[in-house]
């Protein structure tokens, strides 16, 4: 019994730990997975390297983003970070 005593303050830390870090980031990973995933074509979108564009073409994991006159470019679906309204 004192053990368990001993170790209420740990086990407490540990469960105060998940629910305040790593659900609320389970939560946003499950969020970017579904946007994702519901890509179209059209969307205008922005990399996660800050390039705004719109879907031109989109496969299994590639998106064809056009950007403006004659320029596409190639990105992994993961690399998209918000869809634009």
């Amino acid at each position: 019994m004192d053990m368990l005593i001993t170790l209420a303050p740990i086990l407490l830390m540990f469960v105060i730990f998940y629910f305040l870090l790593i659900r609320p980031q389970q939560k946003r990973q499950k969020q970017v997975r579904e946007m994702q995933g519901a890509l179209q074509k059209g969307d205008t979108v922005v990399t996660i390297g800050g390039l705004h564009g719109e879907i031109h073409a989109i496969d299994e994991d590639t998106v064809v983003i056009h950007t403006g006159g004659e320029t596409r470019l190639t990105y992994d679906r993961a690399a998209i970070r918000d869809v634009q309204n």
